[in-house]
């Protein structure tokens, strides 16, 4: 809960830095070392020999920028998932607390007894019933507590096992047997830290593999408020579910990988919260009851696109007000709504480069409208904007654009390698050609 994660960034950075300065060695000895090899002056078979010696660390230095660049995406991967990981723990807690539980630093929930009038003290002293409902409640709030601690610590070993397998060089026929990894992935869902450590392949195992897993919770009841911290910055919410379930699920096969999820939430909630930091200003008010679902699925290849479809339910009513700058960009928005409304999305990725719209039915009353420019917490750049009315009956419609740097990256790196490969087995056929006809003569 304490740890710097943005030491993780700093240290992606780095490699990234690393990366040029294999390019520079790259050119260095390209041009000087290398060359030489390529040129009418050096012929016959110390020639010959010469050129496959010094042509296997030239290519060293080319898969040491894959292998660092893909170290630094793996740390960037890490860091968005260990922040996004640690909010919905942190969420957890807050969501206990509010439910009128204690947590302690070492994640033990137990029933804060503090907070009770003098009736609930006599009947948590007289009354079964009411004993087993807050054993209950405890026990259930500890499972959710223990199994966002599990995924951080799932997570963990999984960036583990990819840092450790990301620098093993698989490639037994490129005249190394310990060199750089050329084929490193920058990706951590291309490794598993269920295999075996002795199994260097670090793929996914072959065939289909599915995950899934579901949470029931509900009723409960409660508020939670906090700050100010880190600057000026506060919030407060009062929530009470009747019903909340969610399911989730992932179908993969290699770099291939589908998934569906599921939420069903019933209740009413309020929430409030404002910042002004050097990261920039923000604050919104909001409030909801009523039923509202979801379902969405997803297909997705690596890094080099996807698509996705998801449909949304909601009856009863809401309103909400917001607006935030800073130095990764704006966003506001302001919606007021009373009735039923049910909506669809759908939208798609190539290389990091992403589009989407959806579009929605309203039978009621009400208005919406925002618009969206900038870095959103999941390390995309965001554009979009969303409008809608209805009075009786009516809809909205949004669109956004997403942009993913290092998805983009990861796809230029690749192209310029195969670009590079190419070049090389044309430099590679010269040279042969160029040797027959000196032999010839």
């Amino acid at each position: 809960m304490t740890t710097d994660l943005s030491t993780l960034t700093t240290a992606a950075d780095r490699w990234d830095g690393m990366a040029k300065e294999f390019h520079k060695q790259e050119t260095a000895y390209g041009k000087n070392v290398h060359g030489i090899t390529l040129g009418p002056s050096w012929t016959g078979f110390s020639g010959d020999a010469a050129q496959k010696r010094l042509g296997i660390t030239l290519k060293e230095f080319q898969k040491a920028q894959v292998e660092a660049k893909a170290i630094a995406s793996l740390l960037r991967d890490a860091h968005t998932q260990f922040v996004d990981l640690r909010k919905k723990l942190e969420s957890a807690r807050d969501d206990a607390i509010a439910a009128g539980m204690k947590v302690s630093d070492q994640g033990l929930v137990s029933y804060d007894t503090g907070k009770l009038s003098p009736g609930d003290r006599q009947a948590l002293a007289h009354d079964p019933d009411y004993q087993d409902s807050v054993r209950k409640s405890v026990a259930s709030w500890q499972a959710s507590i223990d199994q966002h601690v599990k995924d951080v610590g799932d997570a963990d070993k999984d960036v583990e096992f990819a840092l450790q397998t990301v620098v093993v060089d698989t490639d037994v026929t490129d005249g190394t047997l310990n060199g750089f990894n050329g084929k490193a992935q920058g990706d951590l869902s291309t490794y598993k830290a269920e295999e075996p450590p002795e199994d260097k392949a670090h793929t996914k195992t072959d065939g289909w593999q599915w995950h899934g897993k579901g949470t029931v919770t509900g009723p409960s009841a409660g508020a939670s408020a906090s700050g100010p911290k880190y600057g000026k910055e506060g919030s407060a919410k009062v929530f009470a579910d009747l019903e909340h379930l969610t399911g989730k699920g992932t179908l993969s096969n290699g770099d291939l990988e589908l998934s569906t999820v599921g939420d069903l939430e019933v209740g009413a909630r309020a929430s409030a919260s404002g910042a002004m930091t050097d990261k920039g200003i923000s604050g919104s008010v909001e409030t909801s009851a009523g039923a509202r679902a979801l379902v969405e699925g997803r297909a997705e290849y690596g890094y080099l696109g996807g698509a996705y479809v998801r449909g949304t339910g909601f009856d009863g009513a809401e309103a909400q007000a917001g607006a935030g700058a800073g130095l990764d960009g704006l966003n506001a928005k302001a919606k007021a709504f009373a009735g039923a409304k049910a909506g669809v999305a759908g939208g798609g990725e190539v290389a990091g480069i992403g589009a989407g719209a959806t579009a929605e039915g309203w039978a009621g009353a009400g208005a919406e409208a925002g618009v969206t420019f900038g870095k959103g917490d999941d390390g995309k750049f965001h554009i979009g904007a969303k409008v809608g009315v209805a009075l009786g009956l009516g809809g909205a419609v949004g669109a956004e654009f997403t942009v993913d740097p290092h998805k983009v990256s990861a796809a230029a790196s690749d192209a310029a390698d195969a670009v590079g490969g190419a070049v090389d087995a044309v430099g590679d056929a010269a040279s042969s050609l160029k040797d027959d006809f000196t032999s010839l003569l």
